[in-house]
């Protein structure tokens, strides 16, 4: 499915009633033949609009998975960069594609980093709707937490469906099917996108020690309306 040698319909429905974790795991030599994969126009525009903030030191990513979001990290980091996730599956395909030196990977809990303040950005792309809404507010501040002072915290997020489209109420069917399946079936498997609202995550940002500015990614292009189809959080930590 996807792809010629992506997953098969099969592997997605023993995924999807798998846990978050193991899930992953399961996925993982598939993954970026997937379109879960964080696509490269996005990841291209992030790179250069993280560029234009210039260099830093000591780079994060957030529920790295295969490694997409490290090469991100590696264009703007002078010194080490660290992909986090707790998909032990995930890491291990990351490990293997990834070029020798300047990365390290940590299997752990977005929820409960293991690092001290040491990064001057962290980024992550496509992973927040693994987090239930009352959770996003101690996510936020394990980020703030590993970050020194003036460290900034960054990803995109794309503009919301326009009620009545094609693609909202396909983001709806899901979100209502994936509802159904975790009230009738044990573990949980925690993907709710429409809960990542801008206007709710910019307040808990704020809340976190964060000042919050958005930065269009003109790359990605516009809507019919003329507004940026995917814009770039940057909270700097305060």
């Amino acid at each position: 499915m996807f792809a010629p040698q992506g997953p098969t319909v099969r592997e997605l429905a023993v995924q999807a009633l798998s846990s978050v974790e193991h899930g992953y795991d399961l996925l993982a030599p598939k993954f970026d033949l997937t379109p879960y994969r964080t696509p490269d126009v996005v990841l291209d525009a992030v790179a250069r609009a993280l560029r234009e903030l210039g260099p830093v030191d000591h780079g994060l990513d957030l529920c790295c998975g295969t490694g997409a979001g490290l090469d991100v990290l590696r264009q703007v980091c002078r010194e080490r960069v660290v992909g986090v996730d707790f998909s032990a599956g995930m890491l291990e395909v990351g490990r293997a594609r990834a070029a020798a030196g300047r990365t390290d990977w940590v299997r752990a809990d977005a929820r409960a980093l293991p690092f001290a303040a040491a990064f001057d950005l962290v980024v992550s792309f496509g992973a927040f709707g693994h987090f239930l809404p009352r959770e996003r507010p101690g996510l936020f501040a394990q980020v703030r937490s590993v970050l020194r002072p003036g460290g900034r915290f960054a990803f995109p997020i794309a503009a919301p469906p326009r009620p009545g489209s094609a693609g909202y109420w396909a983001l709806l069917a899901f979100d209502s099917a994936m509802r159904v399946r975790n009230a009738v079936w044990r573990p949980q498997f925690v993907m709710y996108y429409r809960d990542f609202k801008l206007s709710v995550v910019r307040e808990e940002l704020i809340r976190a020690g964060f000042v919050v500015e958005l930065r269009e990614l003109p790359e990605v292009g516009r809507r019919a309306d003329g507004t940026p189809r995917c814009r770039l959080v940057v909270a700097t930590a305060v």
